[in-house]
């Protein structure tokens, strides 16, 4: 176990060998993307299975598997027994498609060929402060998602898996007050409406997202059974956002912009909800000095270089509570989650 002084990455390593580590630490997220996609950790669901035996089921060379599986059984994602043949850990129990929590779209689009190209250009937006992606590709990574729909087909799969996980610390951290109608703005596939919905069965919501987006959950909250109590509304949260709700939401959205962005979709928040209401955003908080992580959970300041890739960043508490007074809001309390991400609340001024 790393302890607070030592990096995960570097524990009992000499400085050159922990930056090596470090630089070629690309070669481990490539190939647990590579075994989310070829679906090797649902052809373990029933029990150990040598290379020779997956290798049909999953469409791949028997030897090169194998070579993947070892890869892989270096860094407990998978384990080998006597007579060679794999079986899941604990870590890659979460690679299966069908298990809650379940991280395989996730792996699968952090490994896409088109954020690693982006990622090749992290120099360019350090330049220039701008995105990356919009520079390789000539547009903005929500626009490429609407031109390539296979592409956003795994965003959006990635994006609902990661969010089941965000709703469950959310709801156990925070007690939603006085809550009768919330307004889930850029709520996606509807993962934490739905689960709110069911833990409070006396409210009502408002899923609202682009055109796409709300088609794709409407399966899901008839699936829930939660048709009557959830309203679904496409729209474009830069334009206005649905009024009424006592509570709005926007879970990992404000992230994705820059002030200017994030501060409109806040001032159509403000508008919707008048004098009275609560905002909460749900998203990483950065410290608010640079500093070493000791855990083995992603790193807040490295996601936000993600986001400067793509066209979005991470905040300090600070940077929040001037973006809300910006957009007509005082912050009034963040509220931590056992998840990397907090519950930030405002009320309008």
């Amino acid at each position: 176990m790393a302890t607070q002084d030592q990096h995960p990455l570097s524990e009992a390593l000499p400085p050159a060998a922990a930056l090596v580590q470090m630089i070629t630490g690309s070669w481990v997220s490539q190939a647990v993307s590579a075994a989310a996609r070829l679906g090797i950790a649902d052809a373990l669901r029933d029990g150990p299975k040598s290379s020779d035996e997956l290798a049909p089921v999953v469409g791949a060379e028997a030897r090169a598997l194998y070579r993947l599986l070892r890869a892989l059984t270096s860094v407990r994602v998978f384990v080998e027994d006597e007579d060679s043949r794999f079986s899941l850990t604990p870590l890659g129990a979460y690679l299966q498609s069908d298990v809650p929590g379940s991280l395989r779209a996730a792996a699968i689009y952090f490994g896409l060929e088109e954020l690693s190209r982006a990622w090749s250009h992290l120099s360019y937006s350090v330049q220039t402060g701008q995105p990356a992606f919009d520079h390789v590709f000539g547009m903005g990574s929500f626009e490429y998602f609407e031109h390539h729909p296979e592409t956003g087909r795994v965003f959006n799969e990635a994006m609902t898996g990661l969010a089941r996980q965000r709703a469950a610390a959310v709801l156990a951290a925070y007690d939603f007050p006085g809550l009768r109608k919330l307004v889930d703005v850029g709520g996606g596939q509807g993962e934490l409406l739905i689960a709110l919905l069911k833990a409070h069965p006396t409210v009502t919501g408002v899923l609202f997202d682009l055109p796409a987006a709300i088609t794709g959950a409407q399966q899901a909250i008839a699936a829930a059974d939660l048709t009557e109590r959830c309203a679904l509304v496409a729209g474009d949260f830069f334009a206005a956002v649905p009024s009424g709700g006592d509570t709005y939401v926007l879970s990992t959205v404000i992230h994705d912009w820059l002030d200017d962005k994030a501060m409109a979709i806040l001032q159509n928040c403000h508008r919707a909800m008048g004098k009275s209401g609560t905002l909460l955003l749900i998203e990483r908080v950065l410290p608010p000095r640079a500093e070493r992580s000791a855990t083995l959970q992603p790193y807040t300041s490295l996601v936000d270089l993600m986001m400067m890739v793509i066209g979005g960043q991470e905040r300090t508490e600070e940077e929040f509570r001037a973006l809300f007074a910006q957009a007509g809001f005082a912050l009034t309390r963040i509220i931590p989650t056992q998840s990397p991400f907090s519950v930030i609340e405002g009320v309008p001024m």
